[in-house]
This record gives C-alpha cells, sequence and structure tokens, in this order.
C-alpha cells in the first residue's frame, strides 16, 4: 500500500500550518508509543521580524503539538524529507514557498555560495524524496497565484515558479487541501 502525503496550500494566515499540526496530532495520538513527528522548517531569520515571527511560531506550535520535534533546512529539503521518513514517522515541511525563495532569491550573502544545483533541480529531487519516503508527508505552502499579475520581471518569474511546483506536488500528494478563512476544502482526496 502506497503511502500517502497531504499537500495544504492557501493564502498567508489561511489556517495551513495549523491544519499540518492537527494532522500530526491525530497521528500521534493513533499510536503514542510508536509514532513520531516532525517538522522540517525552511524559513530563514533575515531580519528582526521574521526572527521574532520564527520564535512565536515555535512557541505556538510547542504547545500545540509538544512531541514534534523540528528540524531547520531552508535549502536542502529533499535529503532532509529522505533521512527523516519513516514508516512510524510523520514528516511535516512548512513551507514549500519559503523553500522556493530560498533558491530563486537567495539574499548578496547567500548569492555568493557556490551553486551546486538549479531550483528545477531541487524541485525535481523533491518529487523523487515524496516517492521515496517510507512514511507520510505533509506539505505546506502558499497559493499566489490568484491575485494580480505582479510587476517585476523576477516576481513574475517566481509566482510562474511557484504555480508549476504547486501542480507538481499536488500531482504527488494522494491529498490536496486548500484553505480558506481557516476552513478546508479538499481538492483531491484518496479513491474510496
Amino acid at each position: 500500500m502506497p503511502v500517502e502525503h497531504e499537500f495544504i496550500l492557501g493564502g498567508q494566515k489561511s489556517g495551513k500550518s495549523r491544519r499540518a499540526e492537527l494532522r500530526a496530532v491525530d497521528w500521534l495520538a493513533e499510536a503514542p508509543a510508536t509514532r513520531r513527528a516532525v517538522l522540517i522548517a525552511t524559513a530563514q531569520a533575515h531580519d528582526d521580524e521574521m526572527q521574532e515571527r520564527i520564535v512565536r511560531h515555535q512557541a505556538d506550535r510547542a504547545l500545540r503539538v509538544p512531541a514534534m520535534r523540528t528540524v531547520e533546512e531552508p535549502v536542502e529539503l529533499a535529503r532532509a524529507i529522505v533521512t527523516q521518513s519513516s514508516p512510524e514517522t510523520l514528516v511535516v515541511v512548512d513551507c514549500l514557498t519559503l523553500w522556493l525563495t530560498n533558491l530563486l532569491m537567495p539574499l548578496r550573502s547567500e548569492a555568493a555560495r557556490p551553486v551546486t544545483r538549479t531550483p528545477a533541480a531541487h524541485a525535481a529531487m523533491l518529487l523523487v524524496a515524496l516517492r521515496e519516503a517510507r512514511g507520510p508527508v505533509v506539505l505546506v505552502g502558499n497559493e499566489i497565484g490568484l491575485g494580480v499579475i505582479p510587476l517585476g520581471r523576477e516576481t513574475r518569474a517566481f509566482v510562474d515558479a511557484l504555480g508549476r511546483m504547486n501542480q507538481d506536488v499536488a500531482a504527488a500528494c494522494g491529498r490536496v487541501t486548500l484553505m480558506a478563512a481557516g476552513l478546508p476544502l479538499t481538492l483531491k482526496a484518496p479513491a474510496a
């Protein structure tokens, strides 16, 4: 029986992360003695506001899902999924949008590092990691293509790349949930 993955997407503050945390709570409750949950966090704190946001999210998550361990990985996401995955472990990735941002729009200090793989290669490796994962993976990402067409070539390229990646991840997952105002809308569910 194949492992079921879920992709949860929506706008900012739509309830995506909370939904993923609820999946982890349910997963752990089914077999608390043997099951584990790990969050792969992709955010990087490049300014004080983001650092405060990350600390707040960590504290909130520790209250809601105290048994979930956190691993920070802003770039090598595919490797982190394969490393953390096991039949007894639910892997939560939060979030794909920040991960893609890290790949496509590195800060000047990061841009000086040698590029070993293109963003497209990283995305392809992510899909391979999902196929090879030995346990369930819940991925969180933003749907940003519903608004106005952004100004600027780089921004439009980012929106296009995110849209393509979202389509590929949705195709690789057995369940896809769109969040709006804290409410889930099932876009794709496993066949009964």
